[in-house]
């Protein structure tokens, strides 16, 4: 059987984009690696020490667990002795990066989703896409366009962590109650107003469960995106894998964990302030 490829034509449409629009990437460029290093100056620029003074009061606010708080503390405390501090700071900082993107892209589209039938008809299937997709994929067009460096890492995580927060946006605000809306639309509410004060208050347990899913996507590309340029903790796991280096493989791979831990417990703790009285 002949065998048919589509490869040329897409080898050949990347060339055109870079042609036609270089500039434009480089203006996306330039922009992301500004935002990037506007965080992690911020991160660098603060002390191990308050970082983990700052985690423990965060999580002692939302929480009032005195003891979870102190374990979340110990984490942060657990990859400064192993020396990864400042590698942490450049994964936070492509993290951070990628999930305000993130947001800033996914919950307009969520929100429009759940606003007109077409756009989620439209998108349902793209977000299917993105979510099955093998990670490893994301970083081809990331490299094609941007090259590699921590540019190219945001993008490629920025891809593989949206579609959570899409998704649970839309959700959320579908499963805002009818009855309250019609209550709403008969006190004179406009469309606009419904969704501003009624639609996404809300929704916005369901939409800061979308955050905390993001989150966690983007720290679990950070092996992968240090492949690409994004060093931080992520390189020293790569590192150890190409030299069979199990104790230094192990430490990066607990520093990542305990890192993921923290985030996960914040972010899970500020959602929860935003449930209803009575949902446990």
């Amino acid at each position: 059987m002949p065998e048919f490829h589509v490869a040329g034509w897409i080898d050949a449409f990347v060339d055109w984009l870079l042609l036609s629009y270089g500039a434009l990437f480089d203006g996306i460029s330039a922009g992301i690696l500004a935002l990037l290093l506007r965080i992690q100056a911020g991160l660098e620029w603060l002390p191990w020490w308050a970082a983990v003074a700052i985690t423990i009061l965060a999580a002692y606010s939302l929480t009032r667990r005195p003891g979870l708080s102190l374990i979340l503390g110990s984490l942060l405390v657990m990859v400064v002795a192993f020396g990864l501090w400042p590698l942490a700071v450049e994964t936070l900082a492509v993290v951070i990066a990628s999930v305000v993107l993130a947001l800033l892209l996914g919950i307009p589209v969520g929100v429009l989703m759940a606003e007109s039938r077409w756009a989620n008809a439209a998108l349902q299937p793209v977000l299917d896409a993105m979510q099955t997709m093998p990670s490893f994929v994301y970083l081809i067009p990331a490299m094609m366009l941007f090259g590699l460096g921590k540019v190219p890492a945001v993008l490629a995580t920025l891809i593989y962590s949206t579609p959570p927060v899409i998704r649970l946006t839309n959700l959320g605000i579908r499963q805002v109650s009818p009855e309250v809306q019609e209550a709403a639309l008969a006190y004179g509410a406009t469309r606009w107003q419904l969704l501003k004060e009624v639609r996404l208050p809300l929704a916005m347990p369901s939409i800061l469960a979308g955050v905390n899913q993001t989150t966690m996507m983007a720290l679990s590309m950070v092996v992968i995106a240090s492949m690409i340029g994004a060093r931080g903790v992520g390189e020293e796991v790569l590192l150890a894998i190409n030299r069979i280096d199990v104790g230094r493989g192990f430490e990066a791979g607990l520093a990542i964990v305990a890192l993921a831990i923290v985030m996960d417990r914040l972010t899970q703790a500020f959602a929860r302030r935003w449930e209803p009285p009575g949902v446990p």
